[in-house]
């Protein structure tokens, strides 16, 4: 695992719960991000599903010094070259391409592929990626299909996402191969639209809260 990387495990499994955030309108990225770091949540991931995505990074980092801001949904190099031109500090892909993977390798920002299968993981590891995106989690096998790559590849690091929410982060997070976990419950799309921002912030203590706990 590259110092990256290693810096990267250490901020994640500071975090635990990474919220995936996708951001229709510009002007909910502040109080969004302002909502979640308020509950606790300071380690953003911004996804590039929306036009405003990179916009909307850049407002959260300008307004909000104390948020620490990725991006998501990374799927070529000119997604990661942007990423780090707007001062990102991770990104995070579904899945990764030999391209990607080698961009990656290069990049000064710690990286983050995506990986369902075996020989995905094999690649990743082969450019020095020891932590990974266990992505679409629950659908490529859940928990134990993750503990199924732990034999083989003791040294792999995951946080998964994809069917994760309330309700079994924390069965996750008991897995000794996982740092973090992602998801979008803590920020749903009708309380965004809505600007409920209290209810997301109450949903990202009671997160932090239920792990806590435990």
């Amino acid at each position: 695992m590259t110092s990256k990387q290693e810096t990267l495990v250490q901020l994640f499994k500071a975090a635990r719960v990474i919220p995936v955030i996708t951001i229709d309108r510009l002007d909910d990225a502040v109080p969004l991000a302002r909502a979640l770091i308020a509950g606790g949540m300071r380690t953003l991931e911004i996804t590039l599903r929306t036009p405003p995505a990179f916009e909307a990074a850049k407002a959260i980092m300008a307004a909000l010094p104390d948020a620490i801001v990725g991006m998501g949904t990374v799927l070529n190099s000119a997604d990661l070259d942007r990423a780090v031109s707007i001062g990102a500090k991770f990104a995070l892909s579904p899945g990764a391409t030999p391209e990607l993977l080698d961009a990656a390798a290069r990049c000064p920002v710690p990286f983050v592929p995506g990986i369902a299968t075996a020989s995905e993981l094999m690649a990743a590891l082969a450019r020095g990626f020891g932590l990974c995106k266990f992505f679409p989690a629950q659908q490529a096998g859940g928990i134990a299909a993750l503990r199924a790559l732990a034999g083989p590849f003791p040294q792999a690091r995951f946080c998964p996402t994809g069917g994760i929410g309330q309700a079994n982060a924390a069965e996750w997070l008991a897995e000794p191969n996982v740092i973090a976990v992602g998801g979008s419950w803590i920020c749903p799309t009708a309380d965004i639209k809505a600007g409920t921002w209290d209810k997301i912030t109450e949903l990202a203590r009671r997160a932090m809260a239920d792990l806590a706990a435990r």
